[in-house]
């Protein structure tokens, strides 16, 4: 078995994750609160995994009320080595239709008033970051190739826009996310990645197109419309982690 241990963020739609043998479930506490619900342990394709529902199981909490520094600590806490983030997104790019897949390369936080970071100087003292490429580039190449091994399409880029929620947001809005350079928008990307980074975790994003952007299609956005991508979107996120994973054990030495 793999000796990294990789986490993976549940977004809306992925709640629960079919595949792995569970062994725990752990309550986490940390220093910074609780994390959204227990985290599950387990084995997948040969590689540890730890598993988090981002807006917990049920699906409950809102963007901007999930406490992502205690989600992150909870994981390093737990051991995790690398971060694979899970995100249902709308599309502003004309490629990134509903169903589509995409591993972004970048992003643009739109977010406000979230904790998003560790270095407060409370709980810890006042640093900075090298956020200048906030995804792990050897993950999302780790990522595009576990899909090209299962002839699944995916995108290799994206440009995230991370926005407040939970509401939708008007056309204008996404006209000047498009305007910025945004491809893909989404509520829950930012503060993740920057946290990531913070703890020095290598982390990813594996983002599921599941409507159209505001003013990006004839109709209004409904929620049946995303519920049903989701149902079918979701299983080919499923299958490429699972060889991700799969991949990721085959790499290392035998121990």
């Amino acid at each position: 078995m793999s000796s990294e241990v990789i986490a993976i963020i549940g977004g809306t739609g992925l709640t629960q994750l079919e595949g792995p043998q569970i062994t725990a479930a752990h309550n986490a506490e940390t220093p910074l609160g609780n994390p959204s619900g227990p985290i599950e342990a387990g084995e997948w394709n040969g590689s540890q995994v730890l598993f988090l529902a981002r807006h917990g199981h049920p699906h409950a909490l809102p963007p901007h009320k999930i406490n992502y520094r205690a989600n992150l600590l909870a994981l390093q806490q737990l051991g995790a080595t690398k971060i694979i983030a899970v995100n249902a997104v709308g599309g502003i790019h004309p490629q990134m239709g509903s169903g589509k897949i995409s591993v972004p390369h970048q992003v643009i936080d739109y977010t406000w008033g979230r904790e998003g970071t560790y270095f407060d100087g409370e709980f810890r003292p006042l640093d900075h970051i090298d956020l200048t490429h906030p995804y792990d580039e050897t993950l999302r190449q780790q990522l595009i190739a576990a899909a090209g091994r299962i002839s699944q399409p995916l995108h290799e880029f994206g440009v995230y826009g991370a926005t407040q929620g939970p509401r939708l947001e008007t056309i204008e809005e996404i006209n000047r996310m498009e305007n910025d350079g945004c491809d893909l928008v989404g509520m829950t990307g930012m503060p993740e990645a920057a946290l990531a980074r913070e703890l020095g975790i290598p982390y990813a994003s594996l983002c599921l197109v599941v409507n159209p952007a505001a003013g990006k299609s004839d109709g209004e956005i409904t929620m049946d419309e995303i519920r049903a991508v989701l149902r079918d979107g979701m299983q080919k996120v499923r299958d490429i982690l699972a060889e991700t994973l799969s991949g990721m054990a085959d790499s290392q030495p035998e121990q």
